[in-house]
């Protein structure tokens, strides 16, 4: 079996799913399978990856599902990795040369030390300048929270899991209706019970597209308010500090407005930071509103 699996959640992308291919077919290190979670996309993504699989150079897994959002793919990709790793690649983003020899080094740091639930690497853009910063030299572990948090370090960052540890806990919920739940709950509940390994290796190359979440985060945030409530509801629980927990709870109060949730306060973990948060969560809303009016 291979150690480790690059899952690729893809919707609608095969005009430039190939940039991910080609960097996976590059790798100077074979030792992953390619797990491609079709969200239910309507292009041509199944016939293009079917004729990669026929070229048989790397090992590639297709999965089909019907559209659930970029959450749904995670879940269906934790539901069937076998490998003793795995890191997502986005549909849009590829895999740095190198990447997947610069993780099996690093794995040999960790793999018999029980704590840690992984690494935490590098994106960088397409010239090859480090998204944000670099994390703090010598440090041996952390939690992606307080790379943030306690170390301040900027811009997304690509996270290598422990299959094992990933797959205890539960999948994210599935909204009907909706299809986005933020990805950074099942982070923040691994970071309650393990550590993370950081490494200053570009592992990813990213470029953010127009059509991406990314860029679209208020409309998400105004389509998908049950997901973003909840998530908001688990970090209030979980982060450390009270400025992110009423951080949490003014979004959590703009989230509850739009799906007209009378009984958010008795729902809130944090009710006493949640009822100073709610004007604060009214004047977002109304920005959010006002922002989206034209294009949601």
């Amino acid at each position: 079996m291979k150690t480790i699996t690059v899952f690729t959640p893809t919707y609608n992308r095969a005009y430039c799913l190939h940039k991910c291919y080609n960097s996976l077919v590059s790798q100077s290190n074979q030792d992953f399978v390619w797990l491609i979670i079709d969200d239910g996309s309507s292009d041509n993504t199944e016939e293009l990856v079917a004729s990669w699989i026929k070229d048989n150079k790397i090992d590639i897994i297709y999965h089909y599902q019907e559209n659930l959002g970029m959450h749904g793919g995670h879940n269906a990709a934790y539901r069937l990795i076998e490998t003793t790793l795995n890191i997502c690649i986005d549909s849009d983003d590829f895999m740095a040369d190198g990447a997947i020899d610069k993780i099996l080094t690093a794995w040999e740091r960790i793999k018999d030390k029980p704590h840690y639930a992984g690494l935490v690497g590098l994106d960088a853009d397409e010239s090859g300048s480090i998204i944000g910063s670099k994390m703090p030299e010598n440090l041996e572990e952390t939690t992606l929270y307080d790379i943030y948090h306690k170390h301040k370090v900027q811009g997304d960052k690509k996270i290598v899991y422990r299959t094992e540890i990933v797959k205890k806990y539960p999948p994210y919920p599935i909204f009907e209706g909706e299809r986005f739940v933020p990805l950074g709950h099942l982070y923040l509940l691994i970071d309650q019970d393990y550590k993370l390994l950081p490494i200053n290796e570009v592992l990813c190359i990213v470029e953010y597209m127009t059509d991406g979440s990314s860029m679209n985060i208020l409309k998400q945030y105004r389509r998908h308010p049950r997901g973003f409530a909840f998530s908001r509801k688990s970090r209030m629980k979980l982060t450390k500090s009270f400025k992110d927990r009423f951080k949490n709870a003014v979004h959590y109060v703009s989230s509850a407005m739009f799906t007209k949730n009378g009984a958010f306060l008795s729902e809130s973990p944090k009710k006493f930071i949640t009822v100073l948060a709610i004007p604060f969560g009214i004047l977002l809303n109304l920005y959010i509103r006002f922002k989206t009016k034209n294009n949601f």
